[in-house]
């Protein structure tokens, strides 16, 4: 039987999320997501298509469901393991994708939008890693992967709230991997770095491609790839870490 996969935020083809399920099915994976439309629609200006997404996946020879889900609210995590459980069984894997992001400055930061991102970015992240490990009762091989974008290595000027809410992924990576080590979890994070998901204007990308040694921008399937192999069994002494796979990225 196959093993199973968790990813959330998977709403857009062109996204992280979507790259991640496509090469976890590649490894025999089954797969259940969740996207928000809500979210989607509002930031990304485009539709979340999980059915195509389910399609290109089940050709793959894998199964696949997925389910739209607030991770925002509190009863989230229990509800969608409860789910996951009820349709494949328990997973082995739980990739923590889904993120919440917008221009937010000292000047213009409310309460209100501080939570917003603090609900998906960090408590989401949170309450979904420790169910998992709570009801994880393999002797080895759980996989928990967090989605971080280098908060620790520079700053990121008018994306307060983002780089406080993420920054604490990073923090949660590091401590929850000690606690549930003796569980045969391994917890890690992985910061792509800046990764064209669709969001990148021509200028956007003429800029950054010279800060990039290889010439190239980052795309989805280069972080799809490093998670895979963080996935596997292969990657059983890894955790606790945060990997920066940024193709060698200038900063500054």
């Amino acid at each position: 039987m196959n093993k199973i996969a968790v990813v959330t935020g998977v709403g857009r083809l062109k996204g992280i999320g979507a790259a991640i399920c496509q090469k976890l099915a590649e490894s025999g994976f089954d797969i259940f997501f969740t996207y928000w439309g809500l979210y989607d629609e509002k930031i990304h200006q485009e539709k979340s298509d999980p059915d195509q997404l389910k399609a290109l996946l089940r050709e793959k020879g894998v199964r696949c469901e997925s389910l739209e889900w607030d991770l925002s609210a509190a009863e989230a995590a229990e509800q969608l393991f409860d789910a996951v459980q009820n349709c494949f069984g328990f997973p082995s894997v739980l990739v923590n994708n889904a993120a919440y992001s917008t221009q937010t400055h000292y000047k213009t930061l409310t309460a209100e939008e501080l939570d917003n991102h603090y609900y998906v970015n960090l408590r989401a992240t949170a309450l979904l890693s420790a169910t998992f490990a709570r009801r994880f009762s393999g002797k080895k091989g759980g996989r928990i992967i967090n989605l971080t974008s280098g908060q620790s290595l520079a700053p990121m000027p008018g994306e307060l709230a983002y780089a406080v809410t993420k920054g604490g992924a990073e923090a949660l990576t590091k401590t929850l991997a000690a606690e549930v080590a003796d569980k045969g979890i391994t917890v890690k994070a992985v910061n792509p770095g800046p990764t064209d998901t669709g969001w990148m204007t021509p200028e956007i990308q003429k800029a950054l491609i010279k800060r990039f040694p290889r010439g190239r921008i980052g795309t989805p399937e280069d972080a799809a790839r490093l998670i895979r192999f963080l996935a596997s069994e292969e990657a059983e002494w890894i955790t606790g870490q945060v990997i920066h796979s940024e193709g060698g990225f200038i900063r500054g």
